[in-house]
């Protein structure tokens, strides 16, 4: 048996992961606390979708592991790691759905928060292209959404705990040093994801978060509509 340590984590993909982390957690204690804090609730929910923006990028033109087509696997794969049977490196299968969950309902948050409101004050930058109607149901799902995003976040970190003290894998190492041990030889380290493919997430993201912002907002808003 051949042990050695390989990089499996690339830096954007564990600043990402962590900034994501902090954002998530910020977003959570302003929009509960509500008030002047609203207007930090809506940086940081901009903040949230850059980083999902770059995340989904990273994820097609990123390194190895980071790609969504390396550890996205079918049913057979989840089966195969229940049994027992699954060997790799990076996400396992399980993990896998944890991540585009956890993914997912991040961007359908960030999405309704953008024409969201609080019924006081705060209204989400693309409010005015919105009406009324609308804004209010997405505030209604941005609110109920907050408790799915609670219980995801929950089960990721009692999945952090459950390998770290029950089976004595630490999942959060490789997340700050990038680099894993394995038991393989043939098993390589992780390639690509250089500079260009760093500056197109970048910029994809930059746009994505200028767009929600109202950066091109020049229609007229539709939540006034004139009774005649």
């Amino acid at each position: 048996m051949t042990i050695k340590t390989i990089h499996v984590w690339d830096v954007p993909t564990r600043l990402t992961h962590w900034l994501l982390f902090l954002l998530v957690t910020a977003a959570m204690v302003t929009g509960l606390s509500g008030g002047n804090l609203m207007e930090w609730h809506g940086r940081i929910g901009l903040g949230i979708l850059g980083l999902l923006t770059f995340r989904l990028i990273w994820g097609v033109i990123g390194s190895t592991y980071a790609r969504f087509h390396q550890f996205v696997r079918g049913p057979a794969a989840i089966r195969a790691y229940l049994r027992g049977d699954w060997r790799g490196v990076g996400h396992n299968p399980l993990g896998a759905l944890s991540v585009l969950a956890l993914l997912g309902a991040l961007l359908l948050q960030t999405a309704s928060g953008l024409i969201a409101n609080d019924d006081i004050a705060f209204n989400g930058p693309l409010y005015p292209l919105v009406t009324s109607a609308l804004s209010g149901e997405a505030s209604a799902l941005h609110r109920e959404f907050f408790w799915l995003i609670s219980g995801l976040v929950g089960l990721h970190l009692g999945a952090v705990l459950f390998y770290t003290l029950g089976r004595g894998k630490s999942l959060i190492r490789p997340m700050l040093t990038g680099c894993v041990v394995v038991d393989d030889s043939a098993v390589p380290a992780a390639t690509g994801g250089g500079w260009l493919a760093l500056i197109i997430a970048i910029a994809g993201a930059v746009l994505v978060v200028w767009l929600a912002s109202g950066g091109m907002l020049t229609a007229t808003p539709v939540h006034s509509v004139p009774s005649w």
